[in-house]
């Protein structure tokens, strides 16, 4: 009996600890790190080392980002204390996570011979995941030591890697890395090349955390291209999209680079339709996706083009369908385009701030702030 209650417990836990990384996943810090802390005591409690580690891997990367960095140092100190036991081995990912300590203290020296010792153990017992994981701590430090073409070469070694054992996580991290390497290196049209095919890898995974440094990325790739325009555009979608609370190192950087870009402030419009990009962002929504409605986007650019212009039913089908209008066709049609728009644009649907009708049409209301680009 005892023993079905422990392996009761046993997947109760781990059900807990996969809840927890999701919302690490969403961005919900204060969430993730209550439940993390509390599964780390159990698992390290119940000598489960490989999960007590995985815990403390993302509650440092939490602590980070919210420049809580007294609790890394006693993360840190806490590790090297439990190393000190018999009953705590010295593996590859103690390394990996003593590493990981002391690049969030932007002790970079240290935090590159921390991988590299998990990275020598990971191979003597051919610990493929290990591996994965030391060298892209090892590609991080490397970067962040502006040893370029050492970190460009271990995040090519991680690629080869994660061909063999698909770590999502990793996956992710070793094309935000290589787009940064390649920014730093002056190769900012590679970049921005990796950096949007990290994009549609993020579009299927949904984690918000690394969709935030992905844009972060892009953004300043952009600013290092000397595309002003873009870098505004994306680090202001950023900054729309960051929880200050939960996101503090982030909302710092944005901030900074945001002011380097003369934008101080967030709040200027109300929609911008960048048609370069075909991205259209409303101030309180961020970004708004279209999904390729293609329709739905000539008919917005219609009314931002000529903002507090009515346009009749008969303007609107020749502009946005090229035809010729037909009641019996075309005003149903009208009528769920208009819903369909505003369910995507509008902030409160069932309170219109932009798309208004009139008697003889629709129109955009002139007192919103727009811009198009």
């Amino acid at each position: 009996m005892s023993d079905i209650t422990n392996k009761e417990l046993k997947e109760l836990k781990n059900s807990e600890f996969e809840l927890a990384k999701l919302y690490v996943d969403r961005g919900d810090f204060h969430i993730a790190i209550k439940k993390l802390e509390s599964l780390s005591n159990h698992y390290f409690s119940t000598k489960e080392f490989d999960r007590f580690l995985d815990c403390i891997n993302d509650l440092i990367k939490m602590y980070a980002e919210r420049d809580e960095i007294p609790k890394i140092i006693q993360m840190k100190e806490r590790l090297q204390d439990l190393i000190l036991k018999d009953n705590f081995h010295l593996t590859s990912f103690t390394y990996y996570t003593l590493g990981v300590c002391a690049a969030c203290k932007s002790q970079f020296s240290n935090a590159q011979e921390y991988f590299q010792k998990a990275l020598d153990i990971a191979l003597k017992k051919e610990d493929k995941r290990c591996m994965s994981y030391a060298i892209a701590g090892l590609a991080y430090a490397y970067t962040q030591l502006g040893k370029l073409s050492e970190a460009i070469q271990e995040v090519y070694n991680l690629k080869v890697f994660l061909e063999i054992l698909p770590i999502k996580d990793l996956q992710i991290s070793a094309e935000i890395f290589n787009g940064a390497i390649l920014r730093k290196m002056g190769r900012t049209d590679q970049a921005l090349e990796v950096l949007w095919k990290c994009y549609e890898l993020l579009r299927i995974e949904k984690n918000h955390y690394m969709s935030m440094q992905l844009l972060y990325n892009i953004g300043i790739t952009y600013q290092a291209k000397g595309d002003l325009q873009n870098a505004r555009l994306y680090l202001q979608l950023l900054r729309k999209s960051l929880d200050p609370k939960n996101f503090i190192r982030l909302t710092k950087d944005t901030d900074e680079k945001l002011n380097e870009l003369g934008c101080t402030e967030y709040e200027e419009f109300d929609l911008i339709f960048d048609a370069s990009e075909n991205a259209v962002i409303e101030k309180r929504k961020g970004k708004v996706d279209f999904n390729n409605q293609f329709i739905l986007m000539d008919l917005l650019h219609l009314f931002m083009k000529y903002p507090g212009e009515v346009f009749s039913k008969e303007l609107i089908v020749k502009k946005v369908w090229n035809e010729e209008y037909s009641p019996s066709i075309h005003d149903n049609k009208i009528y769920v385009t208009i819903k369909r728009l505003r369910k995507l644009i509008e902030p409160d649907y069932n309170k219109p701030k932009y798309i208004f009708r009139a008697k003889s049409g629709y129109y955009l209301n002139r007192e919103s702030k727009t811009r198009l680009q």
